[in-house]
């Protein structure tokens, strides 16, 4: 028989925290790239940036910050402690 007392939700991790953060902040990002484009086409084509239109730089606005959050939860879960066992994967590493 099961134990209600360990069937109780636990509380999530800052690492879930922290990862769900960081997908609202990029789903936010990206709706302002998809709604300039649906309904401001004209802002899209301002020339913002060595000859470069908006559309261009915010895409790759859009990448660098896509690979610059991936590397802040990499960190983050690295320093807190949450790192997979070596011992798991077959080998050791050198």
């Amino acid at each position: 028989m099961t134990d209600p007392a360990n069937d109780a939700p636990t509380s999530p991790s800052p690492a879930s925290r922290l990862g769900l953060s960081l997908f609202v902040v990029y789903t936010l990002l990206y709706l302002g790239f998809v709604l300039l484009n649906a309904f401001a086409t004209d802002t899209m084509d301002l020339v913002v940036f060595a000859g470069l239109n908006l559309a261009i730089v915010y895409g790759f606005g859009l990448i660098l910050a896509a690979i610059a959050m991936a590397f802040v939860y990499g960190f983050a879960l690295r320093s807190s402690g949450n790192e997979t066992d070596t011992s798991s994967h077959g080998g050791d590493v050198a």
